[in-house]
């Protein structure tokens, strides 16, 4: 099967992630800041823990040839990304010391523990499967903002955040990352057992992903209630 497989197998919850209103309403510029300021800080947070599953990617992996292709992505999100997300969040108004002291809201708790759960009891194919639904999915939310009819560029707050996962760097990343994820995926029939562990695993973290806008957009009712 391939990563495709997996997302046909729960496309209800891939559309509900990938068309979130948190999403479309960055697109169109109308999501309220403090909804905004409240998902940076939790991605931060979350960013962290990433960096953690990547590490435990390196300790499953079996063959040197694995742990040697799980180590760029730790380099890359604690001296590339995590540091792209903190200087991102300077222009508005976050430092790094504001991130660190900020405390992990349920979602960002639930969806981080669960990939390292997934990992922890798993193994590599487990693990790699669980985080795919975040980089997969922002490529496709990357290109659906800049393709959507509907999305505003002039003058919307969050452009430079489409700009971000729609640019290509970010999707010749991903693209380069499912290559190797279809190569994990590639004996397995999606209709075994073990297939359909794996969709189940995809699936709820893609419910993750969907509970991780859904926080952002309950900052707003909660700061404002």
């Amino acid at each position: 099967m391939t990563y495709q497989d997996l997302i046909d197998a729960c496309q209800p919850q891939w559309t509900t992630y990938t068309q979130h209103p948190f999403v479309m309403q960055l697109g169109q510029g109308t999501l309220p800041h403090h909804c905004f300021m409240h998902y940076l800080k939790q991605d931060f947070l979350f960013l962290k823990q990433y960096a953690r599953a990547y590490a435990l990617a390196i300790y499953k992996a079996r063959t040197l040839a694995d742990m040697r292709r799980a180590l760029p992505s730790v380099t890359a999100l604690l001296d590339h990304e995590i540091a792209h997300h903190v200087d991102y969040c300077g222009a508005w108004h976050l430092t790094e010391q504001d991130m660190e002291q900020e405390p992990e809201d349920v979602a960002t708790v639930a969806y981080t523990r669960y990939v390292l759960d997934a990992g922890m009891q798993g193994d590599i194919i487990d693990l790699y499967v669980a985080l795919a639904p975040c980089a997969i999915g922002y490529a496709e939310i990357g290109n659906l903002l800049a393709n959507d009819t509907t999305t505003v560029f002039d003058n919307n707050p969050y452009h430079s955040w489409i700009a971000l996962y729609s640019g290509e760097e970010y999707q010749q990343g991903v693209a380069t990352a499912t290559v190797y994820l279809n190569n994990l995926l590639a004996e397995i029939p999606l209709h075994s057992q073990r297939g359909q562990q794996l969709v189940q695993t995809f699936k709820v973290a893609t419910e993750m992903e969907i509970a991780f806008w859904q926080q952002g957009l309950n900052a707003g009712v909660v700061d404002n209630g």
